[in-house]
């Protein structure tokens, strides 16, 4: 018993022994397990990393090959422009040596039309690139003329049948009277696909020269003393083969609306045979004169202007047709804006005729339009803003 006693701690002893190693020896497998796959997942990362700068470099070099081939195409083009400018440079030097500036007018003009002939599109389009005015688009044709002499002659065929003006309006259907006066009767009619109106004005004056009242409508210095409404008026273009001419115009508007600017082409014609004086306007977009906010810019307006002399052109005493429609972009009803402008253009003609009156007093000194003097031959020559309304100018444009 009591040796039994005695040997079990030596048992004891023994088996914590055996355990103690055996955890030990596990505890180094573990470890020696775990240092295993630490390497072989730092192995891992480590291709990784050296897969991934291949990669890089392979495409940093393919950005440098791309950057040296656009660098090429550039410097190839900036070659090729350059040497177009320099030969586009000498023609022009060798040809500003053989022809006059007339001459290089025309030349230019007649490629242009033939651009435009066979490419028009593109033409329309490379001129609005360019800031070309379009004038063989936007002139005013010997058509447009011809139609407002028809339209005064219609009218006085009407009166030489014992009809009055009052009631042409069942031989022209669509207008309706809307004021009568002494010296003038307003006609108006609606315009199609819109809700304003078109108005005709027929009157007579017998105390003042057709020539002074033609001249008084288009001689832009005088209207700006005449006219208090005008905050600018001038001539920015002109055609010297038709007498077409750019005109931008800036008026005030009654209160509290804003200022309206207009840019529009003018022509007129002074037709000796037929005894009339003719003027057309019409409304363009000019490169020249763009859109500000300094006015509301109105877009659609249409101007014409027939008159008749009872005699001569220098004498006391004629008849006058006018023509007249524009959309002044008000957001007023159509009957607001109806009565603005009835009431506003028996205002006008009467100041038209107290400064035709003063021009006949030689109260200023007025720049004759109407002369007897033939036109020179055509040219394509266009003149600038700086010599477009000249006061040594006075031929009959047809």
């Amino acid at each position: 018993m009591l040796s039994s006693v005695q040997h079990r701690p030596v048992c004891n002893i023994g088996a914590r022994a055996v355990r103690l190693q055996s955890f030990s020896t596990f505890n180094q497998s573990g470890a020696v397990s775990s240092k295993s796959w630490l390497g072989e997942r730092v192995g891992l990362l480590l291709s990784w990393l050296q897969k991934a700068g291949r990669g890089t470099n392979k495409l940093a070099s393919e950005k440098k090959k791309k950057e040296r081939l656009l660098s090429l195409f550039a410097s190839h083009c900036s070659f090729v422009t350059g040497q177009r400018l320099r030969r586009a440079l000498q023609i022009g030097e060798l040809y500003s040596n053989l022809y006059s500036e007339r001459s290089r007018w025309t030349l230019v003009s007649s490629i242009w039309r033939r651009l435009q002939s066979k490419h028009a599109p593109t033409g329309k389009l490379i001129a609005a690139l360019a800031g070309v005015f379009m004038w063989e688009d936007e002139k005013i044709r010997d058509d447009e003329l011809r139609r407002c002499a028809w339209e005064l002659q219609a009218l006085e065929a009407v009166r030489s049948q014992n009809v009055t003006p009052k009631t042409a309006v069942h031989v022209d259907p669509g207008w309706e009277v809307v004021m009568e006066k002494k010296n003038f009767r307003v006609w108006r009619r609606p315009i199609e696909s819109s809700h304003l109106f078109e108005y005709r004005v027929f009157g007579s004056y017998t105390d003042v020269t057709p020539r002074q009242f033609f001249n008084v409508q288009l001689d832009t210095e005088y209207r700006k003393k005449w006219d208090a409404l005008v905050i600018k008026l001038e001539v920015v273009d002109k055609d010297v083969n038709t007498g077409t001419e750019v005109v931008h115009w800036a008026t005030h508007f009654p209160y509290p609306m804003y200022s309206r600017d207009y840019v529009y082409v003018r022509r007129y014609q002074v037709d000796i045979e037929n005894n009339l004086m003719i003027l057309v306007s019409r409304a363009v977009k000019h490169p020249s004169v763009p859109e500000t906010q300094e006015f509301v810019r109105v877009h659609s307006y249409q101007s014409k202007m027939v008159i008749r002399p009872h005699r001569s052109f220098d004498e006391n005493g004629f008849d006058y047709l006018l023509t007249y429609s524009d959309d002044p972009q008000t957001v007023f009803p159509r009957y607001c804006v109806s009565w603005m402008v009835s009431s506003g253009m028996p205002d006008f003609l009467e100041k038209l005729h107290t400064a035709a009156l003063r021009a006949k007093n030689m109260d200023f000194g007025l720049h004759d339009y109407v002369s007897v003097a033939k036109p020179t031959q055509p040219t394509q020559e266009r003149l600038g803003a700086d010599n477009a309304h000249t006061r040594g100018s006075s031929q009959i444009y047809a």
